[in-house]
């Protein structure tokens, strides 16, 4: 609060003994003493509700900030960053058609009518085609793609 030194104390309590007189001066110390007391105890509620507003604004703001965080949707916040027009999800959607949307109605084959016969290609039982007969010669190692030998 305020700050006196030991030689303004001494000349306070001096000028005090002269002007109110040896006896009358501890009944004023007394009434000095119990109004120090109270406008302490006025500083420190005031400060004590201060304080208070203070930690209710910040708990205010805390829980703001809390809420915020709880309703926070990561995919939803990279969605609105990397395409926030939709574009990229438009392309890399699948086609309607493969998704069951527009499709159009496919006529159902009636069963009394005669079924195709399987071809030999076609069997499951005929054999596999051999991969090694249809792939291209392999080059010699010492030719390069292209050049001739």
């Amino acid at each position: 609060m305020f700050d006196f030194a030991w030689s303004e104390i001494a000349l306070i309590a001096v000028v005090a003994l002269i002007v109110i007189g040896p006896k009358d001066l501890p009944r004023v110390l007394k009434t000095v003493g119990i109004w120090v007391r109270k406008a302490r105890g006025i500083a420190r509620e005031f400060q004590g509700s201060i304080e208070q507003m203070v930690r209710e604004a910040e708990l205010d703001d805390v829980k703001k900030n809390l809420d915020k965080a709880a309703g926070f949707s990561f995919d939803d916040e990279m969605k609105k960053t990397i395409d926030p027009k939709g574009e990229i999800e438009q392309a890399l959607a699948p086609p309607a058609e493969l998704t069951g949307q527009n499709t159009p109605a496919i006529p159902a084959v009636p069963t009394d009518a005669p079924q195709p016969e399987a071809t030999p290609a076609e069997s499951p039982a005929a054999p596999a085609p051999d991969k090694k007969a249809a792939s291209p010669p392999a080059e010699p190692a010492n030719q390069k793609h292209g050049e001739a030998v």
